[in-house]
């Protein structure tokens, strides 16, 4: 760990520790099982969807649930940097969700205000009936408080993935059971985008698996090639 990286670190910590953050809010509690899309290739609906479920895209997966049937989600974790950036993941990424909506959209670690996130997804017309700006300490409190593990985030292969932090905000938020499709720690790429982005996230993401797992949480998955490479059940509607 270099010097730079170091006093980052400590910084992070001692401000975690002062802030005492929670995780981000949920204004309605969780009273259907969630279901949470990601945009890893192959992902499967679950029985029911989407009228049994309450649902949560990441990024730009709100296509495939509009594949399925949905065209508003719940709400939307969508992460800050393709909003503006313009490389090829960005431009497909703004051109995907151009004219869609979601109900609550939580964006991720933006930091230059409501005003200019409003002007940023007025550019591409993405609305939302609510929004929450989900900061840093907000997203290591949802690690800490599900599982008990405090990271600064210092390091992109220890962080987990923004699906993986869906997974954490509904367990959180007390959702009867969680079923992921089109998050798989074992994919490369994104079903929307041809850029073919490598996934940073891999092993941490495997292992808050297996510690929700452990826990005895009600994780489910409804794809196979998911259930089968990370021992996760398969959803089974009760």
């Amino acid at each position: 760990m270099s010097l730079k990286v170091l006093r980052k670190h400590i910084y992070r910590s001692i401000k975690y520790r002062l802030l005492r953050p929670i995780p981000p809010p949920l204004n309605q509690p969780f009273r259907l099982p969630v279901v949470v899309v990601g945009s890893a290739p192959g992902s499967t609906p679950p029985h029911g969807f989407p009228s049994q479920y309450h649902v949560v895209t990441v990024n730009a997966s709100q296509i495939a649930a509009q594949r399925w049937g949905l065209a508003v989600p719940d709400m939307t974790f969508m992460q800050f940097s393709p909003i503006m950036n313009t490389d090829l993941h960005g431009q497909e990424f703004r051109q995907v969700l151009s004219g869609k909506q979601t109900k609550s959209l939580y964006a991720l670690l933006w930091s230059d205000g409501e005003v200019a996130l409003q002007k940023s997804l007025d550019s591409f017309g993405y609305s939302f009936d609510e929004l929450h700006i989900v900061t840093r300490y907000e997203r290591m409190a949802l690690l800490d408080k599900v599982c008990g593990i405090k990271t600064t985030e210092v390091d992109v292969r220890r962080k987990c993935s923004n699906g993986i932090n869906a997974v954490l905000f509904a367990l959180y938020h007390g959702a009867p059971a969680v079923i992921i499709s089109g998050i798989n720690p074992s994919s490369a790429g994104h079903s929307y985008s041809s850029s073919d982005l490598p996934r940073l996230h891999v092993e941490t993401d495997r292992q808050i698996i297996k510690m929700i797992l452990s826990r005895g949480l009600p994780l489910f998955t409804s794809d196979a090639r998911v259930s089968k490479e990370n021992n996760i059940p398969i959803w089974t509607p009760r």
